[in-house]
């Protein structure tokens, strides 16, 4: 059994590693990207202006009602196809742009968690105490001021273990992208196995891999949870 784990031509070991890397690689460039945008989105779904809170509230609606898989396949065929032809117009000549599998997940997952992580934030935000804002601006600091140093500390505090959740299932979530072509541990462990016909040794070494990677998460995200906590009494 060690043979098939080995690095080289006589085992597959080099292709699951990297695999896991691609995996990792794609969970990490899509964390911050949708958590930008799930403060934009919190943001729009806080907002006093009515256009802006129903443009908020209907992106989280309508993507948390949505499969992430189908999302996945509208990114990468229909953003692809739409991109195709807004260039032929704009510029005949111009070579076809190909969407990578790797930014078509980055986008799709990225979406995906944005639209969860915004209800986290909304909640992180509705949870603030009021009296620390209104004491904010009696002793005269700016809105950006009272954004900065009250309510972020705070909202970050009250988000992370809702967003730790999050990161968890959207580093799972990453092995939807094999069905694209890209070669994440997913995909890498299909092709072991349909070469091997050993489907239980690597679908269990798969599992291995992905439980490790969450579990590690788990330690992470533990850790910065007791630093966002450091001071805060408890009853």
């Amino acid at each position: 059994m060690t043979d098939l784990f080995a690095f080289g031509d006589t085992g597959w070991g080099d292709e699951i590693l990297h695999g896991l890397l691609v995996t990792i690689e794609l969970a990490l460039v899509t964390l911050p990207v949708g958590l930008a945008l799930g403060f934009l989105v919190a943001f729009a779904a806080l907002s006093q202006n009515r256009a802006l809170r129903t443009l908020g509230n209907g992106y989280t609606t309508v993507m948390r009602g949505i499969p992430e898989i189908l999302t996945l396949f509208v990114v990468y065929n229909g953003l692809g196809m739409g991109l195709n032809a807004a260039l032929s117009r704009l510029a005949p000549d111009a070579a076809p742009i190909d969407l990578s599998p790797f930014l078509a997940g980055v986008i799709a997952l990225a979406l995906v968690f944005a639209a969860f992580s915004a209800e986290v934030i909304r909640g992180a935000f509705n949870a603030l105490d009021p009296g620390q804002v209104e004491a904010g601006r009696a002793i005269g600091m700016t809105p950006g001021k009272i954004l900065r140093r009250i309510k972020l500390p705070q909202v970050w505090r009250f988000a992370l273990p809702g967003l730790g959740n999050l990161w968890i299932n959207m580093l799972k979530d990453t092995a939807l992208v094999s069905v694209i072509a890209l070669n994440d541990l997913m995909r890498m462990t299909k092709v072991a196995v349909g070469v091997t016909k050993q489907p239980f040794t690597f679908y269990l070494f798969a599992c291995l891999l992905y439980w490790a990677m969450c579990v590690l998460s788990e330690q992470v995200l533990a850790q910065m949870e007791r630093r966002a906590n450091r001071g805060v009494r408890r009853v």
